[in-house]
Order: C-alpha cells, then structure tokens, then sequence
C-alpha cells in the first residue's frame, strides 16, 4: 500500500535513507512525504504500529523489474526432446537419429530415447536394448545417460543429458 491506501492511524516511518523518524500520524506522515516529494510505502503491514518507508516508489518498482529481467536473461530453459526408435529399425535410420539427437543436445537440450514394442516384439525387449546401446555408442561422445534404459508397459525409455564441459556450459 502506497500514499492514501494507507487506512492506519498511526505509522512508525523510516527515512528515505533509512533513519528512523518515530511513530506518528498518518496525516504527518504523508505532509512529510510530500514536502520531500517520497512516496509513503507500507513495508511491514503486521507491525503494531506498520512500519511506513519514504520513498521514490517509482523507480523502486523500476529497479526491480530490472532485476528480474536480468535473471530471466541469464536463464536456460532446458527442453525434453524425443527421439523415437523402434525394435527393427535400419541401421542407417540409428544414424540419422543418432544425428539429430546430437544436434538436440549441442543446443543444451535432454533427449528422451524411447522404443515402442508392438505386438509380439515385446517378447523380446533384448533386441531393444541392443538398439539402445548401440544409439548411446554413437553419442556417448556428448551426452550422459540421466536415466538408463527401462521398460515401462510397451515403451523402453532411456534419458540422455547433454555433458558439461570444462568451462561450464
């Protein structure tokens, strides 16, 4: 709450460089905010009395947007990519996802690695984690396995995670 918002009728007010000017009046308050041209803000509301600040709200509430777009820029959304193999698939299909899964997490990007068996391949959950091992042969160069592969109904799932390098990224 700002200014008029205030319904209390006494406040203990702050300084706009942090002294304190003691308990007094809403009214007082607010005549002293104004000859300094500040902004009386309630910053502890559940004081007995609230703990009133003078200020340039203004420029508060410009600083701290600042702030927050500064740490949103400084941030990396990690995505989960898939990428779908199956029981029988070609040899050069592995290296062609293999590829794309490369490309995934060289943009700092998990790649989820999933077999669906269908039918009576599931009987053979083997030739899928052959598969599967022979895809993390080919990008164990660059990424990490988060989540070795497990079966989960008719799915095989593997997560892979992106290496860190020496300088942190």
């Amino acid at each position: 709450m700002i200014n008029e918002e205030i319904r209390d009728r006494e406040v203990r007010v702050i300084g706009a460089d942090g002294e304190q000017l003691g308990v007094m009046s809403i009214q007082q308050a607010l005549t002293l905010a104004e000859e300094k041209e500040l902004d009386l803000v309630k910053i502890v509301p559940g004081a007995h009395p609230p703990v009133c600040k003078m200020m340039d709200f203004d420029k508060y509430r410009f600083e701290q947007s600042k702030k927050q777009r500064e740490i949103r820029k400084n941030q990396k959304v990690i995505i989960l990519k898939e990428v779908q193999l199956s029981a029988t698939i070609e040899e050069n299909d592995v290296s062609v996802k293999a590829k794309n899964a490369i490309r995934f997490l060289g943009e700092g990007n998990k790649v989820k690695v999933s077999i669906r068996f269908r039918g009576r391949q599931i009987t053979h959950t083997e030739i899928g984690l052959n598969v599967m091992n022979d895809f993390l042969e080919r990008v164990k160069d660059i990424a990490n396995v988060e989540r070795r592969p497990l079966l989960e109904g008719r799915h095989m799932i593997m997560i892979l995670a992106p290496k860190e390098n020496k300088d942190g990224k």
